[in-house]
């Protein structure tokens, strides 16, 4: 690997890190407060837990956007592109709707909307690249568990 392509690799990886350290930072304080007095499935996870999860998934993220961006140019890279920028679009804004604004009901609404997202740009990164795909699966499965969750919450909240 190469001085530039190196950059590259960081580049892609560090910038679904860094919008995931923006949410997290500016809706933290919510957790500590508002997140703790909701009444929550008997299948939520520790809060410790997420922290380590979405950072995995995030590093995932970055990885398969770093093998699409080495694909050659074209109409199915720009497509791929488009369906990954849109997805961590829809992924930052959901900490907002949920964490900051508690709009439990709102944030599911969005979270099924990043879901199909999140399919749209593995069936996308598959048309360029097998192993992009297959690395953003662990997130849409993390994302399947996080809508049932979110569907609960907003269901014992309401």
């Amino acid at each position: 690997m190469n001085l530039r392509n190196l950059f590259v690799l960081i580049v892609c990886i560090s910038l679904p890190l860094l919008l995931g350290t923006i949410a997290g930072f500016i809706t933290s304080s919510n957790i500590e407060t508002w997140y703790v007095g909701l009444t929550k499935p008997h299948f939520n996870p520790p809060n410790w837990l997420f922290g380590p999860v979405w950072t995995m998934l995030y590093i995932l993220m970055g990885i398969s956007l770093y093998r699409i961006v080495g694909e050659a140019p074209g109409e199915k890279k720009k497509v791929a592109l488009r369906a990954f920028f849109i997805q961590l679009g829809l992924n930052f804004a959901w900490s907002f709707i949920f964490f900051y604004y508690h709009q439990t009901g709102l944030a599911l609404f969005e979270i099924v909307i990043l879901w199909l997202a999140i399919l749209a740009m593995i069936v996308s990164f598959y048309r360029l690249n097998h192993l992009s795909a297959y690395l953003q699966l662990p997130y849409l499965l993390w994302v399947t568990f996080a809508t049932v969750l979110n569907a609960s919450i907003w269901y014992l909240n309401k």
